[in-house]
């Protein structure tokens, strides 16, 4: 193989030996010591003095100069900087230096590794006891390290403002995904590591400039917000977040995992009382009509119902919502709705319409068409057949704040188009409707069960808990405030109220 030196390497090192920076005895006779000698070999290693750096190694192997020289061609290798550690006496004529170092590659950037230099006392005189992982740790007992050149996004997204999406921001599954689905790529090059017998590992990649930017809809504080609401939650958990006026999502922190805020289904428990309700608001009643609260309601020769606590009392509608009264909900559900009547409100409402087209897809709910009075009182309280994304649920929210249901999207409406599909008609709601719903969920913050949780008096929400037959319930919070919509899902995790709740106030306390 040619003989060559490496060209263009930077000879920077920093070597700090101070008095008493080590304390090592020499063996009578020994030429130097090994914190010279260690010092001599980096410094010749980062001016590709070869031959030099072969004179001060223990039997070096016959391709020595080679192997360096063939590393750096293979990695394209321009510039190398080392910086020592503290020398380790590790016997009386052993000792270890370890070193970091940055290799800066031609058109690709800079990459670090970390080694340690061995070093042992031959012949009388101080010598590196080298090794191919002397190079870099990765080669060690025969591991292998090669650079291929990969297909990377050529896409760059960022924020509504233009800005940089936030460290750990619990959306990068979405951003993923949308980058796929744009399909423009650039080429890249990546550092993979093997050892003998096992799969290759990546070390480093360097992906060139983005030839595109592409905003998406989410905000930058309202991500960050939502994301930070999440740490130090032990359970699953997600926060999504949607302009309620346009429909935009503002924030997709998602901890569930397979981007399960968009594309899962979970009861939703009595936060589904909002679809109910609005359809006891169609039927007839007001939010202040009168209704019972029994602490139990068994349906004519069927299920009995009961509230999650004894001493929950209402004697309006929206008390009973208030509260979160269950046997009020089933109780007029089954009398008034029926079956027909709460799967037509349920579909206005997003169920049923699974398919969102956001741009990154997504699905809303489902309810299950069904004559059985039992079902339709367990569905009247989010569970039963009913299912929902936490996207369908902050859809939900953002319904009501604004007063028109609008599908979801993460991008432009434009691109959600050509990505997903023409979306589903804007659904004006019945004014009064919306206006007693608002009324409602203002209820539950000022006197309800999210009662003096910090909220703030702009707020307007609903609490939920899911039963599930696999663990502790799901917890809920859906709400608005001003024109941010949001929803709050926990899994497997407790009362709504004192789970999702203090996190819902967490995150619109950061904003």
């Amino acid at each position: 193989m040619r003989r060559r030196r490496l060209v263009g390497l930077s000879v920077v090192l920093a070597v700090v030996v101070g008095a008493g920076a080590f304390a090592f005895v020499a063996a009578s006779g020994v030429s130097g010591n090994a914190m010279a000698t260690a010092g001599a070999y980096l410094a010749a290693w980062q001016r590709s003095d070869i031959t030099s750096m072969e004179r001060m190694v223990a039997d070096p192997p016959n391709d020595f100069t080679d192997r360096h020289l063939t590393f750096a061609e293979q990695f394209r290798v321009n510039a190398l900087t080392l910086q020592a550690g503290a020398l380790k006496v590790t016997g009386e004529e052993a000792a270890e230096l370890p070193f970091t170092g940055t290799r800066q590659l031609t058109g690709m950037g800079p990459w670090g590794f970390a080694g340690t230099l061995r070093l042992a006392v031959r012949e009388g005189a101080w010598k590196v006891l080298w090794g191919p992982e002397t190079l870099h740790p990765a080669l060690k007992d025969g591991g292998a390290l090669a650079l291929e050149e990969i297909e990377v996004s050529g896409v760059e997204l960022v924020t509504r403002s233009g800005a940089k999406f936030p460290h750990d921001s619990a959306a990068e599954p979405y951003l993923d995904e949308l980058k796929e689905r744009l399909g423009e790529t650039n080429t890249g090059w990546a550092i993979r590591a093997a050892a003998r017998g096992a799969e290759p590992r990546t070390l480093v990649v360097f992906q060139p400039p983005p030839a595109k930017q592409v905003r998406v809809t989410l905000s930058r504080p309202v991500q960050a917000a939502a994301a930070r609401a999440l740490d130090g939650v032990a359970r699953e958990a997600a926060i999504v977040a949607i302009k309620a006026s346009t429909g935009e999502i503002l924030a997709v922190a998602d901890r569930l995992g397979q981007k399960a805020a968009f594309q899962r289904f979970f009861p939703p428990g009595s936060t589904f009382k909002v679809v109910t309700a609005a359809g006891l608001l169609k039927a007839g009643l007001s939010a202040s009509s009168g209704v019972a609260c029994p602490s139990s309601f068994t349906i004519p020769n069927g299920r009995t119902f009961k509230n999650a606590s004894e001493s929950v009392t209402a004697s309006s509608l929206a008390g009973a919502f208030a509260v979160s009264c269950n046997t009020t909900f089933a109780e007029q559900a089954v009398t008034r709705l029926g079956a027909t009547r709460l799967d037509e409100v349920a579909k206005e409402w997003g169920f049923g319409r699974r398919v969102l087209p956001t741009g990154v897809g997504g699905l809303c709910g489902a309810i299950e068409p069904t004559a059985n009075p039992d079902r339709v009182g367990e569905n009247a309280i989010g569970q039963g057949s009913v299912r929902a994304s936490p996207l369908c649920m902050a859809t939900l929210a953002a319904a009501v704040g604004s007063g028109t249901w609008r599908a979801p999207r993460f991008v432009t409406a434009k691109a959600a188009r050509k990505l997903d599909g023409a979306p589903p008609a804007e659904i004006a709601l019945d004014q009064r409707v919306a206006g007693e719903l608002r009324t409602m969920m203002r209820q539950v913050v000022a006197d309800g069960t999210a009662k003096g949780a910090g909220l703030g008096a702009d707020v307007a929400g609903k609490t939920g808990t899911a039963e599930v037959g696999d663990g502790p319930p799901h917890a809920w919070f859906v709400g608005y405030r001003g024109d941010l919509a949001f929803c709050v899902f926990v899994k497997h995790g407790g009362a709504g109220a004192k789970v999702a709740l203090p996190i819902a106030v967490s995150f619109l306390g950061a904003l």
